[in-house]
């Protein structure tokens, strides 16, 4: 079990992790600076500038992450060199006791960047990614189910009584995440949805939000192939192809990563889904933004949703883009999305076994 401190300081919390967590075990800042470069380097005036007695510097959120999963099994001091686990490797209390740890070391940094004057303005703070404070319009755009499966639906043929138009949306468990949640960011907004082939002109020019693939959504096939992006979407030809996404390296080779896909009792079942997230300008309006959440199944598409709209993880993943792509317009994060007894898992970005890819890949 994670040990309490009853200290308001981040840095004497940290420090206290490393000395006191097991008195027995000598930590040095360089062991794990070595631990923690398996995430992201790290050096050890780094971990010192956190730990400082009299001018700390604030780690970001994703630093914090790993001192939690370090600290949380000592499994991570079992033999030298020390080690930072993947989240995916700890027992249930051990991720347990992570996450109260990070929950701490969370809030002692809101705390102290309070006081210090440095955390975002209550209200923009707590309106988080999706809000747009430019007040204009929003448009989230998803695909329509292909005629072979609205075929197949019930209340989606438009000559029967009980007719229900969202059942011929394809990703409708996205849409109803992010639509009430950007409406609850963006009262003084219009916020419309719309199918891809129903978009008029003026649609074209407010902030798009796209839901979905190439395999369905053609605004988010126009878009992809508008914007010089590194990653190209695989589309799913037939149930025996699942495609994935395609990453163009430096070296000029190519990277497939492709969902995971199992057979239970005679079913084929999804085991992780890959899933792509892009936010930059607009190009057909550069004061607008365009947003794609894109996976190749829609489980994928529901996680990459989720990092930014879960209670749990938004927060940290907004941060965590804010620090990493500091600077930048246009970004994407190809991530893992696990799928567990048929349920989302919401990707925490701030794990690098979450991300698959990162583009700029340079940045921060």
């Amino acid at each position: 079990m994670v040990v309490a401190d009853d200290s308001p300081s981040l840095a004497h919390r940290l420090r206290a992790l490393r000395e006191e967590q097991w008195p027995d075990v000598t930590i040095t800042q360089s062991d794990l600076a070595a631990a923690f470069s398996a995430d992201k380097p790290a050096s050890v005036p780094l971990l010192s500038s956190w730990e400082s007695r009299t001018k700390p510097k604030t780690p970001p959120l994703h630093r914090l992450a790993a001192y939690a999963t370090f600290f949380a099994t000592r499994r991570s001091v079992a033999q030298r060199p020390y080690r930072l686990l993947p989240v995916d490797e700890l027992t249930p209390d051990e991720a347990r006791d992570r996450e109260e740890l990070l929950r701490e070391l969370t809030e002692l940094r809101a705390a102290e960047q309070r006081e210090a004057g440095t955390s975002p303005p209550p209200d923009q703070g707590n309106r988080g990614f999706w809000y747009f404070d430019d007040r204009h319009v929003i448009t989230i755009v998803v695909a329509q189910l292909p005629a072979a499966m609205r075929e197949r639906m019930p209340y989606s043929d438009p000559t029967q009584p009980d007719y229900v138009e969202l059942y011929t949306y394809a990703d409708l468990d996205a849409l109803i995440e992010l639509h009430g949640h950007i409406r609850a960011l963006n009262p003084r907004s219009q916020v419309n949805f719309r199918i891809a082939s129903d978009l008029e002109p003026d649609d074209y020019t407010t902030h798009l939000v796209l839901l979905g693939g190439v395999d369905w959504n053609l605004v988010t096939r126009e878009l992809l192939a508008r914007v010089d992006l590194p990653v190209t979407q695989v589309a799913r030809h037939d149930d025996d192809e699942a495609g994935g996404f395609l990453v163009r390296r430096p070296d000029g080779g190519e990277t497939l990563f492709a969902p995971k896909l199992g057979r239970e009792r005679g079913h084929e079942v999804l085991h992780e889904d890959v899933a792509h997230f892009y936010r930059g300008p607009n190009p057909f309006n550069h004061k607008r933004t365009v947003t794609i959440c894109n996976g190749q199944y829609g489980r994928g598409t529901l996680g990459v949703v989720r990092a930014l709209t879960d209670t749990r993880f938004r927060d940290r993943n907004a941060e965590y883009l804010a620090t990493r792509f500091a600077g930048t317009r246009a970004y994407s994060v190809l991530t893992r999305v696990l799928v567990v007894n048929g349920q989302v898992v919401t990707p925490d970005w701030n794990l690098p076994e979450s991300r698959l890819f990162e583009w700029p890949e340079g940045q921060g």
